[in-house]
């Protein structure tokens, strides 16, 4: 009887384990991505390490740019740190295998007048790569007051200076530029220079099927402090010169600034872009006629901050943001190819073990074999800013 017993509860506890995992219900566990693995990118005690963007070159290999800064707490034994500094430059490094990265970052440009932000990677088809950034210029007082046209300065009592792009005809090796585009009639602020601000914007350019370059930019089109709306430039010479074709998101009250563009297998310039004062709501905003002009903005449903949008092999969007709210970290939703179900899309979540708000920017590219290389910028319990990446299997 004993034995019998036995032989039947062996019986139970294997169909419970083979039930458990059912290989149906294991994979409808996962979602549309698996995480692979987490691991730094580049990382130094001594340095504020942000805003990354990547690119997998022609020949296979990794470039990761982002904006690397002292880390004044660390070296000057100052109170916290900023988001601009004087000694704020474009850095790169690189990768055979988007894991291992060369320890020691090269410089990609620093800027002549100021500190630089955000460098913005585009690869273009024949392998040309751009990289757009903006600078701030550090004044004393006898220079701020020398300012008599309208003009953005933050608390610090820096002067933003626009943006501007360098460009790489070698993979990276060298760059060339700056090449500043021009001011965006909207625009009603200078740079401490007396000149209107270049257009300027963090987020991804995007090359479309006919080689015209999208560029998302911001405006100052206020003088009310921080008010900035989204506008579209283009260029058809690979970036060497931009045209402002038309508005993309305005409103009284909603700020819009830092935006990515994107083109769909049909055509339509969908913008993705991060709002303030609108409870942190990612918005999308359309375009049916080629970027001419752009249907009303709307609210995805979702918070998170900023987007940036990669195309699939198989012609879906995985669109990746960050999240700076409890628990604190970065997060995508996989889109069709017309990017039109952003409202039903599951969210996946890619870290949630952030150390504060000051994380995020996350930027991706394909890596092959369906997989997907995700590069932010992170700190663990709110200590060292460093650039982390995460590899995601699509499923």
């Amino acid at each position: 009887m004993k034995k019998l017993l036995l032989i039947i509860t062996v019986l139970i506890l294997n169909s419970m384990t083979v039930h458990a995992f059912d290989p149906v219900d294991s994979t409808k566990a996962m979602g549309p991505a698996t995480k692979i693995k987490d691991f730094i990118i580049y990382q130094d005690q001594s340095y504020y390490s942000t805003f990354p963007s990547v690119v997998k070159k022609n020949n296979g290999e990794y470039l990761v740019a982002f904006r690397r800064a002292p880390d004044r707490q660390v070296v000057f034994k100052e109170k916290g740190n900023s988001h601009v500094d004087p000694n704020s430059y474009l850095v790169g490094v690189t990768s055979k295998d988007g894991v291992n990265w060369t320890e020691e970052p090269e410089l990609i440009y620093s800027h002549a007048f100021g500190g630089s932000q955000d460098p913005c990677l585009l690869q273009l088809k024949d392998g040309t790569l751009l990289c757009a950034s903006y600078g701030w210029a550090f004044l004393e007082k006898d220079g701020l007051e020398n300012i008599k046209k309208p003009h953005f300065a933050n608390k610090y009592g820096t002067v933003f200076l626009g943006g501007y792009l360098v460009k790489s005809v070698d993979g990276g090796e060298t760059w060339k530029g700056p090449i500043y585009p021009p001011s965006i009639a909207p625009e009603v602020n200078h740079t401490p220079m007396g000149n209107k601000v270049p257009a300027y914007n963090r987020g991804a350019m995007y090359e479309g099927k006919s080689g015209r370059i999208f560029w998302i930019v911001a405006a100052s089109d206020t003088e009310k402090r921080g008010k900035t709306s989204n506008y579209l430039m283009v260029s058809d010479d690979k970036g060497n010169t931009w045209e402002h074709l038309s508005t993309v998101a305005v409103d009284d009250e909603v700020i819009f600034n830092e935006a990515s563009a994107y083109e769909t297998p049909k055509g339509d310039i969908v913008a993705f872009i991060r709002t303030a004062k609108y409870d942190d709501q990612a918005v999308i905003a359309r375009s049916k006629d080629g970027g001419k002009t752009f249907d009303k903005w709307e609210s995805m449903g979702f918070q998170g901050h900023p987007l940036q949008a990669l195309r699939l092999p198989d012609n879906r969007v995985f669109l990746v943001y960050g999240y700076r709210h409890k628990p604190y970290g970065i997060r995508a939703r996989i889109l069709n190819a017309e990017c039109t179900d952003f409202a039903t899309a599951e969210e996946i979540i890619i870290r949630e073990d952030g150390g504060s708000t000051d994380i995020g920017y996350p930027w991706a590219v394909n890596m092959g074999d369906d997989k997907v290389l995700v590069t932010y910028y992170f700190n663990k319990d709110n200590k060292n800013r460093h650039i982390a990446g995460s590899i995601l299997k699509i499923n």
